[in-house]
């Protein structure tokens, strides 16, 4: 009988310590959700801090590439004058990929409709510079290659390599 009363103690004082734990976890348990979701919430401002420099220069880096394949800026500074039009078609084609490639990772920093500019404006300008090589003859300078990129460019109603920045203007502006 003794031992009984004994195990009912003890069974007692152990179901009275559950229930005051179980009652204390419910109790502290908001507070240590909303500590949790506090924390949290710094994180992620801490990161948005962190990542907004980076989508800055991403944005950046896009918008200095499409100047760079732009071929008004390219056939300058390739000085086409010089190579015959297959020469300077297939450079141009080189440099927009060479271009793309080495701003490619930008696209992790970017909205998905600003990378989708900036791949459509590459393959635009390689589409460009192909067509005019097609409509050339064999023997063609790169003169008169540049001359007829140009002259497709001048003939649009609106320049392509100025909407896209603008639309990656706009896109950037959108994070405000």
């Amino acid at each position: 009988m003794q031992i009984y009363n004994y195990f009912l103690e003890i069974i007692k004082f152990t179901l009275a310590g559950v229930g005051t734990v179980y009652i204390a976890f419910y109790l502290v348990k908001p507070y240590l959700d909303k500590a949790e979701k506090i924390q949290l919430v710094e994180l992620k401002k801490n990161i948005a801090s962190q990542t907004l420099s980076l989508r800055f220069q991403a944005y950046e880096r896009l918008v200095l590439l499409i100047e760079r394949i732009n071929p008004a800026n390219m056939l300058l500074r390739l000085h086409g004058t010089s190579y015959s039009a297959h020469e300077l078609h297939s450079l141009v084609v080189t440099e927009i990929r060479e271009e793309f490639q080495h701003n490619v990772s930008q696209q992790i920093y970017v909205s998905d409709r600003a990378w989708n500019v900036v791949k459509r404006v590459k393959d635009d300008t390689i589409s460009v510079v192909t067509n005019a090589i097609k409509a050339l003859p064999d023997t063609a300078t790169g003169l008169e290659l540049s001359k007829t990129v140009l002259a497709h460019l001048a003939s649009l109603q609106d320049n392509p390599y100025d909407i896209a920045t603008q639309m990656l203007r706009s896109d950037l502006e959108e994070l405000f």
